[in-house]
């Protein structure tokens, strides 16, 4: 089983390098440790007004520092911890439904090979990353 898993995953890999996706992961924990510092700094060297004003700079800080981080959606995938991978693996078997191959290359040839196959694996890898994962798509360069 793992390496019907692991084929599920090469082929995840493959459809979205070939159609160039790229994920930015939201990371909002990093945002909310830089608005909530610079709101705590701004608190204790101006009072209530720095609490403000620190809190706005931070929020802003901390959207910047987390916006436009995106990367090669194959290397998110292979970066998945195994309960994520399982996930997405079942995701993608409801769509390959009774498709029978026996080796990655012949899964991928399978799935390359059929449009309307081809879509329905990428809508479904694209749907688990923005409701699963909450990272924004963007496709090319």
């Amino acid at each position: 089983m793992p390496s019907r898993m692991d084929d599920v995953m090469r082929l995840c890999c493959d459809l979205s390098a070939n159609q160039q996706i790229k994920v930015a992961v939201k990371n909002s924990s990093k945002g909310a440790a830089v608005a909530g510092g610079t709101a705590f700094i701004g608190g204790l060297l101006a009072g209530p007004p720095g609490l403000a004003v620190g809190g706005a700079v931070g929020g802003l800080l901390g959207c910047w520092m987390t916006s436009g981080q995106f990367k090669p959606l194959p290397q998110i995938l292979l970066e998945l911890p195994p309960h994520q991978q399982q996930k997405l693996y079942t995701d993608v078997m409801s769509v390959l439904g009774s498709v029978d191959w026996t080796d990655v290359a012949q899964l991928i040839a399978l799935v390359m090979g059929n449009a309307t196959l081809q879509q329905q694996v990428t809508a479904t890898l694209l749907s688990y990353i923005t409701k699963e994962l909450r990272a924004e798509v963007r496709y090319g360069d």
